[in-house]
């Protein structure tokens, strides 16, 4: 049975964002708000919270999944990005792209395209989702929250304790989202590819 915390969409709570790291720390599978949906996530180190992670949205290990980052300093950790890209991804985040970059061996393998050695980034335009990974101190590793046979994230709190709260170990409600894709641009090879537009203006990075 999964822990339902509700946390202020402006005003995060401190005591319920520790507890929320802890069951992180601890292995635990959480389901989080953020500017584009609810979002799954867990621990980037852990084998088998991640194994759990991929059952729950039925994908595969090989999936392309993004470490969530609380802001620039960790996005230069755990992926590769030269002068320019890095003026281009400061200037529009946190804001709703995730960049697909070269990663540094701070990633798992696991977590990488196992082709190109690539890894998602993005920092969320969310209070509660940048208060839990300033809280956690390192990257969260997250994919959107989309249940199989659906094709867009969860935006109901409510619904999804009603689904998942038996495989999850917490929810965190932070309000009714809306379903807002984010724009996906590969600078993984030096220059910058659109390769899936959503609400941020992929005009900037063409």
């Amino acid at each position: 049975m999964s822990q339902f915390f509700y946390i202020h969409p402006d005003n995060p709570q401190q005591r319920l964002l520790r507890q929320a790291c802890e069951i992180i720390h601890q292995g635990g599978v959480v389901v989080y708000p953020t500017d584009s949906g609810y979002a799954i996530g867990c621990h980037m180190d852990d084998k088998s919270a991640l194994e759990r992670l991929c059952r729950i949205r039925d994908i595969a290990k090989e999936h392309k999944f993004t470490l969530m980052c609380k802001d620039m300093s960790e996005l230069s950790k755990y992926a590769k990005v030269d002068n320019q890209a890095f003026r281009q991804i400061k200037n529009n985040t946190p804001g709703p792209y995730t960049f697909v970059l070269k990663a540094t061996r701070e990633v798992p393998n696991r977590l990488q395209n196992p082709k190109r050695k690539t890894i998602g980034i993005r920092v969320p335009d969310n209070a509660i989702a940048l208060a839990l990974l300033e809280e956690l101190g390192e990257p969260l590793m997250s994919t959107s929250l989309i249940l199989p046979g659906n094709s867009m994230a969860e935006s109901d709190p409510d619904e999804i304790r009603d689904k998942l709260e038996k495989q999850v170990d917490l929810i965190i409600h932070g309000g009714y989202l809306g379903e807002h894709l984010t724009t996906v641009i590969d600078m993984s090879e030096g220059y910058a590819e659109v390769i899936r537009e959503g609400s941020g203006d992929p005009g900037i990075f063409e």
